[in-house]
């Protein structure tokens, strides 16, 4: 698979295409459709399963220091009511490095999708006013392809971001539904934490 393979599938995708468009609706400045909704479509794809999962959140991401915490909670709510069927997370990325240890504030969200906890979750899509896919994959998409889930260079590059990265991967229990993920970057978890996490 292609960056335009999977620009044609997010496409063509009846599900991910109407997520696309109506993230486009909202207007909001440098806004995502990115993380586990892209990552899991691919897998899914892969594993031979229903690429758009309903179980998945619909991980949106935007920056805008001008809309508060509070308005964004408020703009997640209408987007629940109007649209739901779908789970949808919307995050103003001005705020979130709160959440990632010794993290500076992010530049935009292309700063921050490149700061996620790992190299898989890493990617982001948004339709553009022609309709085509802006994709955004600052590592490639050879460790999605491959079902390897490792760390990111900004989390493998502090101890307490690790930290949060071994929790993280230890409580999405990814192996349950896409057995055949190789997770690296656990090895210093003590054995009974790692079952079911390695391969």
């Amino acid at each position: 698979m292609t960056e335009n393979d999977l620009k044609k599938m997010l496409l063509t995708n009846r599900k991910m295409r109407e997520v696309l468009e109506i993230v486009a609706s909202l207007q909001l400045q440098d806004a995502w459709v990115c993380a586990g909704t892209i990552r899991n479509f691919i897998w899914n794809l892969l594993s031979h399963k229903e690429a758009f999962d309903e179980e998945t959140d619909v991980d949106v991401v935007f920056y805008d220091a001008t809309i508060s915490y509070e308005e964004t909670i408020l703009i997640e709510e209408k987007l629940k009511c109007s649209y739901p069927h779908y789970r949808w997370e919307l995050k103003n990325q001005v705020y979130m490095h709160q959440h990632s240890p010794h993290t500076s504030s992010y530049k935009h969200s292309r700063d921050a999708i490149s700061k996620y906890p790992e190299i898989c979750t890493a990617i982001a899509a948004r339709l553009l006013p022609d309709s085509q896919v802006d994709l955004f994959c600052p590592y490639g998409l050879e460790d999605i392809l491959t079902f390897k889930v490792c760390p990111t260079p900004h989390f493998a590059a502090d101890q307490d971001r690790m930290t949060v990265y071994r929790e993280r991967v230890c409580k999405k229990n990814w192996k349950r539904k896409w057995p055949a993920l190789i997770i690296t970057g656990i090895e210093e978890l003590p054995k009974d934490d790692r079952s079911g996490l390695e391969a």
